[in-house]
């Protein structure tokens, strides 16, 4: 059953990894998707011809989220090809490299924060100025922010932000039914997991969890299209943890 039929979604960071499972899922399940990615144009244009063999619509538009103006572009390109806008999907997180905070430059830090939190809250006011009664704004953030770790200052502080900007978000834009919730996944089997810690640490870690296992993009692209449809009408201001039982 398509229980998008209809709704325009857009979902940054869409290319890879969980944001690629999301854009999937959700033209699955009805939604015409745009979604945004940095520079990865066969990626892009991979998950474009996946979702079109499987009958659904998605639309990759370059944005590195960055650069000044590029998060407003990608709204409003969206929102001229979509018609409308009624999911909004924040996914775009910066790659990094464990570093210590003495060692951490302010470079790193104004990126990390530029592309994980303050282009979410411009899509996310684009969305309060824009988006029709009842949509869906979810928030990808981390289990990190609960769990920290040596090396991650900015992500971590980067996707604290995003939670807050989660919860005041739900409290300005409930009276028009639309709901705005985070999804924070645990350890998810994504190339930037892999990339940025040892296979010794990825197989304990799966081993903490209550399930055994790592988690899979289509795991936590699961969860926000629930959250998305309509079953999800009375969540709102949460932050779901989908991390198979590691926090």
């Amino acid at each position: 059953m398509a229980v998008l039929a209809g709704k325009a979604a857009v979902v940054t960071g869409g290319s890879r990894g969980i944001g690629r499972a999301i854009v999937e899922r959700l033209a699955r399940d009805g939604a015409d998707v745009l979604f945004g990615y940095a520079s990865d144009t066969g990626a892009a244009a991979e998950v474009e011809r996946t979702v079109k063999e499987a009958g659904g619509s998605a639309r990759a538009v370059q944005a590195d989220l960055a650069e000044p103006g590029a998060a407003e572009r990608l709204m409003e390109t969206a929102e001229e090809l979509l018609g409308g806008l009624d999911i909004l999907v924040n996914n775009a997180a910066l790659s990094f490299t464990p570093t210590p905070i003495a060692e951490t430059t302010e470079e790193s830090y104004d990126r990390a924060m530029a592309v994980n939190a303050k282009a979410a809250f411009l899509t996310i006011r684009y969305a309060a100025r824009h988006m029709r009664d009842g949509g869906r704004i979810v928030n990808i953030s981390t289990l990190n922010t609960v769990r920290p770790a040596p090396g991650i200052a900015p992500y971590a502080a980067s996707k604290g932000a995003l939670e807050q900007l989660t919860a005041v978000t739900a409290r300005e834009l409930g009276g028009r039914g639309i709901t705005v919730n985070t999804v924070s996944p645990g350890a998810t089997d994504t190339d930037l997991l892999r990339g940025t810690n040892p296979a010794a640490a990825l197989a304990q870690v799966a081993g903490m969890t209550s399930l055994g296992r790592l988690g899979e993009p289509s795991d936590i692209a699961d969860v926000v299209a629930f959250l998305a449809g309509p079953d999800g009408r009375w969540l709102t201001g949460q932050n779901l943890r989908a991390d198979g039982g590691l926090g």
